[in-house]
């Protein structure tokens, strides 16, 4: 059973990421590329007041950052800042993380996570975390995916990949080349396809969304001469979710799907396997890409990339991934928002 969430409003939640990273500073950089959000805020950050002040002092600018409390009104002419933790900044250094940095991350996620739950958020766009960082902390989980699953009772939930172009949703996600066939099943593509199809429909607007479904080997088998998962599973679950009402249509070969999808002729990919998926789109989104997470009862987005330790603190990063994680947010919030209100 999935969690029940209260009435939302309209505020995102943006959490800071690991402190020794760079999410600090393209939450920073998305802010002044986009002074809409300052003036007219819809959005508040949770993180830490010094590790972001510390940003801003590396990037050479004098962000004004306001303290910001379930209940206030953002203030307008700031950053709205919800401070989950008190850290001084030299115990988490830029480059790397530790116990602390892998903590407050954590801590950051559930506030959100708490917060959307109370209908004090309505969403939440994530900056990159560390696995490394929150088993450092001892944090049973390995990720962003799996908090947010088991803190809202989220059972059944997807990853995908979004961008202008091109939108791909995994059927499995980080596991072994050699364990992905004995890990697909007619059931699980079934379900991936059913919410590709309520989030195109119900977060982006799409009306009668097209989904393609890539086949698992070259040339999607090409008749069982170079494995039989297409005709054995695939397409048998292609089938029953075409039944079930979805504008679907699979399995085909992986070389030519993603092509046909970014000239306009699907709305998103399913796809088999976590690379099969994410080549193609980093071609076309290295930049610009979101991490959507289907299936939770609030909006979750995320940057594409991770903490980029290498190059934190050095004001080299870019923000055009938070931005775009950003404003998909909120399209899908106030899509969901007009729905609700189409249904009373």
């Amino acid at each position: 059973m999935q969690a029940k969430m209260p009435e939302q409003n309209k505020i995102l939640g943006i959490t800071m990421g690991c402190p020794a990273g760079v999410g600090p500073e393209v939450i920073l950089k998305a802010f002044s590329r986009r002074p809409e959000w300052v003036l007219n805020p819809s959005a508040v950050v949770i993180g830490d007041m010094a590790v972001l002040r510390r940003a801003s002092s590396a990037m050479g600018v004098d962000f004004p950052l306001v303290p910001w409390t379930p209940g206030m009104e953002p203030a307008s002419g700031s950053i709205n800042v919800f401070e989950a933790t008190g850290l001084d900044p030299d115990a988490v250094p830029w480059g790397g993380p530790n116990r602390e940095s892998g903590m407050a991350s954590y801590q950051y996620v559930v506030k959100g996570i708490e917060l959307c739950k109370k209908g004090v958020l309505s969403g939440l766009a994530t900056a990159p975390i560390s696995k490394t960082g929150l088993r450092m902390a001892d944090v049973r989980y390995p990720g962003h995916t799996e908090i947010l699953a088991d803190m809202t009772g989220t059972v059944s939930y997807a990853m995908m990949m979004a961008g202008s172009r091109l939108k791909v949703i995994l059927v499995t996600i980080h596991c072994a080349l050699k364990d992905v066939p004995g890990k697909i099943s007619r059931e699980q593509i079934v379900e991936k396809i059913r919410l590709a199809s309520q989030a195109l429909s119900r977060d982006l607007g799409l009306e009668s969304a097209k989904i393609a479904v890539a086949g698992l080997n070259p040339h999607a088998g090409e008749g069982g001469i170079m494995g039989d998962e297409e005709e054995l599973i695939i397409a048998p679950a292609v089938e029953q979710a075409r039944k079930l009402g979805m504008d679907v249509s699979g399995p085909f070969p992986p070389d030519t799907v993603f092509y046909n999808a970014a000239q306009g002729a699907f709305d998103a990919v399913i796809c088999q396997y976590h690379d099969q998926g994410l080549i193609p789109f980093k071609l076309l989104h290295f930049r610009d890409g979101v991490n959507v997470t289907l299936g939770l009862p609030f909006v979750r987005t995320s940057v594409d990339h991770g903490t980029a330790y290498d190059i934190a603190g050095k004001n080299i990063a870019h923000s055009e991934s938070m931005e775009a994680a950003v404003d998909l947010a909120v399209k899908m919030i106030r899509n969901r928002s007009h729905q609700a209100v189409g249904r009373k």
